[in-house]
């Protein structure tokens, strides 16, 4: 038997994924038409004899009743949230719920980070760590960066021919190795006795010198990851299957672009139809992979695609055109409208004739993963570096304007055209 673990951290963190986090969040927030963690729900529920999947976080239980309620009852398998009491960090609430993940003796268990986004090679990572016999204590998933991209994870150097980690650094301030952790691990329940080791020198130090008052809080990156390294009970397992992160909005257009391209080998269901527009107006023109609600309302003059997720209840009037942008809940773009990299909020609304342009900032398309999340916001001078265009929730675009590499905070009602700002 197995379990997985999915860590979303809590409403503090994800600022960088403003303003879309400010009303729903992030790990609900769709991508490729679906809440970004039940990408990972899936590939859970894909390994066999995996039996419970713990969310761990310190959201609000009531912001994600809802959401597991729905997941329980689409894939029919034991799915709870444990609400941390603070901040406890990517370990410390894995060692504070340890009872919970050690009910009924699982094998081994999985951790997945939920701002990772990939596609998730668990069945195969389970292969890998059951070929090694009883010596891994863990097993993380790793992938090739770009030496200057690598600085920007947590950095691995491995025996070759075993596969064993012999040094991990976290976020190195010099360059070590292009093999990166994807924050995916398989685990031993042996690992408890590692964590309890950090815990218990941590309360001691509290205690005997009052140093802190993190006592409670394990990172799983620097307090576990790092003294495991060279032990020979960490291992590495490389894949070439795509991965990234989603830490700003930016990075939430690439994903929806792979997950959409995910859709085609395994949920072809879930994209509409690639093809010109019906004659008899029940189909607009498609280019591409397009996912599009069926609550949605597209007109069949409209072109979408490539790489659009049109959510539920949108509106979609006549000659619009969208292209690699993710358009959320009920909101209209009216006529003769055009959206390229962009994302735009729940219930905002478009006006006819204007154009919402992002400039894509995705600087090496041919590795599996791109450093969108990276990216910065801002150039060394101040200015608003050229990104995706983001209208929060809520925001009203009137006609004929032309809105370019730009943020718009939620509740805005615009009046004239913008370019490289920050609308509070």
């Amino acid at each position: 038997m197995l379990k997985a673990v999915i860590l979303i951290g809590g409403p503090l963190k994800g600022t960088r994924f403003r303003p879309l986090s400010l009303d729903i969040p992030k790990p609900l927030f769709p991508v490729a038409g679906l809440p970004m963690i039940q990408h990972h729900i899936e590939a859970c529920v894909s390994v066999p004899n995996l039996k419970e999947i713990l969310i761990l976080g310190y959201y609000p239980a009531s912001e994600l009743t809802q959401f597991v309620a729905a997941m329980v009852q689409e894939y029919k398998i034991n799915i709870r949230y444990l609400q941390e009491f603070m901040a406890l960090g990517t370990a410390g609430g894995i060692y504070h719920f340890r009872d919970q993940i050690r009910l009924g003796s699982p094998e081994a268990f999985f951790i997945l980070n939920g701002d990772v986004c990939a596609d998730f090679p668990l069945v195969e990572m389970l292969e890998f760590h059951q070929q090694k016999g009883n010596k891994p204590l863990m097993t993380m998933l790793t992938t090739e960066a770009t030496r200057q991209q690598s600085v920007h994870f947590g950095c691995i150097v491995q025996d070759r021919d075993t596969h064993e980690v012999t040094h991990y650094v976290e976020k190195p301030s010099t360059f070590v190795s292009t093999l990166i952790n994807c924050g995916v691990y398989l685990c031993s329940l042996e690992l408890f006795h590692t964590i309890a080791t950090v815990f218990n020198a941590r309360q001691q130090e509290y205690y005997n010198d009052g140093a802190g008052n993190g006592k409670e809080v394990i990172q799983l990156e620097r307090d576990v990851l790092m003294p495991l390294a060279g032990t020979g009970r960490l291992f590495a397992m490389p894949t070439n299957n795509w991965w990234s992160q989603i830490k700003t909005a930016g990075a939430a257009i690439y994903a929806n672009r792979h997950y959409l391209e995910l859709y085609r080998s395994h949920s072809k269901e879930r994209l509409v139809e690639r093809g010109p527009a019906a004659g008899d107006g029940s189909k607009c023109s498609i280019i591409g992979d397009v996912h599009i609600h069926p609550t949605a309302s597209v007109h069949h003059t409209a072109t979408l695609g490539p790489n659009v997720s049109i959510g539920s209840n949108a509106s979609i009037g006549p000659g619009v055109r969208i292209r690699e942008s993710i358009v959320l809940s009920g909101a209209s773009i009216a006529n003769h409208s055009l959206i390229l990299h962009s994302i735009v909020g729940r219930l905002s609304s478009v006006g006819q004739w204007s154009r919402v342009e992002g400039t894509p900032c995705d600087p090496n398309p041919n590795k599996p993963f791109a450093k969108m999340d990276n990216y910065s916001l801002f150039n060394s001078d101040g200015r608003l570096n050229p990104s995706i265009t983001i209208l929060g929730c809520s925001v009203t675009v009137p006609p004929e304007v032309i809105l370019l590499n730009s943020i718009v905070l939620p509740y805005k009602e615009l009046t004239r055209s913008f370019k490289n700002e920050i609308i509070l």
